[in-house]
């Protein structure tokens, strides 16, 4: 069964200005599915409108086959799809402990046994139990993000730009831990501006440009396809793309 179907999802924060057109594409369980593309082009949108934060205007999202297009963020979470947002995704005065047990507001009760869990799956928040979120780097903060989200035990986890503004060392730690939650069984879809680290630990790639869907395949063929490269991925020589998805001119 497909963890995640989306057809055809449309949707924007006004009702006439449509930032996601049209939008296709699958997630399977157990896999890693990554969206890149230039700003702009739509690609936090779509976990909005997967997650109830925006109301699609058009379009159907499934999830193991149960229709959540358009409910709310708690229907969400509870069909089993958590999102971990790119800012202000963790209490900043609340403990490691402290937000753990927040992330299991649906089933208070269970929430000991689950922080078990999490904690060894990511033993540096057992380190750091006690520590107040804000006081954490900014790479341990997504990690401690992640463990809050998977407190409700979802098969879909979405990731709004995980790794932005770490560090290449704390990135890659932080995408081998992204890697592993994948390998336990819990399906995610990524969106992510580190587009060819991201693609390089990705089962499949969905780029966007304006909204729509430019390619979709296996990630390992995406990113050694030279157009993708060029367009989207930079490097010497290579054009690279602006909000609009326009192709500009760089110097060697």
């Amino acid at each position: 069964m497909t963890a995640l179907m989306v057809h055809d999802l449309t949707g924007g924060y006004a009702a006439a200005d449509h930032v996601v057109k049209g939008v296709s594409f699958a997630v399977a369980p157990g896999e890693l599915v990554c969206v890149i593309g230039p700003n702009g082009a739509g690609k936090s949108t779509v976990l909005k409108l997967l997650t109830g934060l925006l109301r699609p205007r058009a379009g159907h999202v499934a999830l193991d086959g149960r229709d959540v297009t358009g409910q709310s963020p708690r229907a969400v979470i509870e069909a089993g799809m958590v999102l971990v947002p790119q800012e202000r995704n963790v209490f900043g005065t609340l403990s490691v402990e402290e937000n753990l047990v927040m992330g299991c507001f649906l089933d208070p009760r269970r929430a000991r046994a689950r922080m078990a869990a999490v904690m060894d799956r990511f033993p540096l928040l057992a380190e750091r139990r006690r520590q107040a979120a804000r006081t954490m780097s900014g790479g341990q903060r997504q990690i401690l993000a992640m463990g809050q989200a998977l407190m409700s035990e979802p098969r879909l986890l979405l990731l709004d730009e995980p790794t932005a503004g770490l560090s290449p060392m704390a990135a890659t730690d932080l995408f081998a831990l992204v890697r592993a939650t994948v390998e336990s069984g819990v399906a995610v879809l990524m969106v992510e501006q580190n587009a060819l680290q991201a693609m390089e630990i990705s089962d499949r790639a969905l780029v966007l440009v304006d909204g729509r869907q430019a390619h979709e395949g296996p990630a390992p063929a995406l990113a050694r396809d030279p157009a993708i490269r060029r367009l989207f991925l930079g490097g010497r020589g290579a054009g690279r793309m602006d909000d609009t998805g326009t192709q500009r001119e760089t110097t060697p």
